[in-house]
């Protein structure tokens, strides 16, 4: 393949060559666009960090869904800001819960839309870590029963899919053998298998009003320089029974998607995270960037790494691009 007699210009003269000969493409199909919900009626509070993102009651959560539905987009995760927190969590799996509330009305208004509802508790702590103190840390094991209860009150509820993001070890079988037990046997686990200690939360952290009250979480979510470790813990949560697996974030670490994906045929989802949103979404304000260039471009990489499924602040803007007929891959 020496030049002249291969020239890699050829295929990319005009957009339809470069549209045929694509090896990776994004589709509506891709994406889960996360919701923040909270108790009230006619809430929708915007998030300073995260433009065009609200924290949502229930009912301001179902208009907030009718584009995404009627785009097609195929899911939703949930995330739950609660009326009062305590040291366990406890309104993270009662029945009257915020979420218990919201899968209710999501499933009663759009049945066929894909509810996937996030099973940690640091939104529900008055602590705001994600699972019981003692002795100034996180305890693994007294964690896991409560985790178990959470998954299992949102099956109740009607949840699609429970997705635990705690980094508790066991968590995963512990909530595989609440559910079987309970009756939901066919309720799949999307498992936040490998989830780093990451300054990326940031914004995240405002939105749901989960930030800890003191020290940090790196005893429990991974060092951000370790991939090995990213392997043993997608293993471990196979093993137990794990559905679905992610890597979180998705743009600092497209070397442990690309791995994972290479050593595991689960479905694989990404976390395109709040930090990583709202990085382009500020330059794109300060005229630094072409927004929706970097935006498709940054979701493109996350799919080229190896992800099945993204879970993107970005989901809507972007199916919007690339249902319009003017949709053209960069300049």
């Amino acid at each position: 393949m020496r030049f002249p007699e291969y020239r890699a210009r050829r295929l990319r003269r005009t957009e339809t060559l470069r549209s045929m000969v694509r090896e990776v493409r994004l589709s509506t199909e891709d994406f889960i666009l996360p919701f923040f919900v909270r108790h009230g009626r006619g809430v929708r509070e915007a998030l300073s960090a995260m433009p065009g993102h609200f924290q949502l009651s229930p009912d301001m959560l179902l208009k907030e869904l009718k584009e995404p539905v009627e785009r097609g987009i195929p899911a939703i995760l949930l995330f739950g800001i609660p009326a009062k927190k305590d040291s366990l969590g406890s309104e993270g799996y009662a029945d009257k819960g915020i979420i218990q509330q919201a899968v209710r009305a999501v499933k009663d208004a759009y049945p066929e839309l894909v509810v996937i509802t996030d099973v940690c508790l640091c939104e529900y702590t008055d602590h705001g870590h994600c699972g019981v103190i003692r002795d100034g840390d996180v305890d693994n094991d007294s964690t896991l029963d409560l985790l178990a209860k959470m998954a299992l009150s949102h099956g109740r509820a009607g949840a699609d899919i429970v997705a635990p993001s705690d980094m508790m070890d066991g968590r995963v079988a512990a909530i595989r053998e609440a559910l079987d037990e309970g009756g939901f046997e066919q309720l799949p686990i999307m498992s936040y298998s490998a989830k780093y200690a990451s300054a990326f939360y940031g914004p995240f952290r405002d939105a749901a009003e989960s930030a800890p009250k003191f020290g940090n979480r790196r005893s429990y979510q991974m060092d951000p320089a370790n991939s090995d470790e990213a392997m043993r813990e997608v293993a471990m949560d196979v093993e137990e029974g794990a559905d679905l697996i992610m890597v979180k974030p998705a743009l600092p670490y497209l070397d442990v998607i690309w791995r994972v994906r290479n050593s595991f045929d689960l479905p694989l989802v990404a976390y395109n995270v709040s930090g990583e949103f709202a990085m382009i979404k500020a330059a794109a304000q300060n005229g630094w960037i072409d927004g929706d260039l970097c935006m498709m471009e940054a979701l493109t990489s996350i799919k080229r790494a190896g992800a099945d499924l993204i879970i993107s602040y970005h989901a809507l803007e972007a199916v919007r691009i690339l249902q319009s007929a003017g949709h053209k891959a960069g300049k």
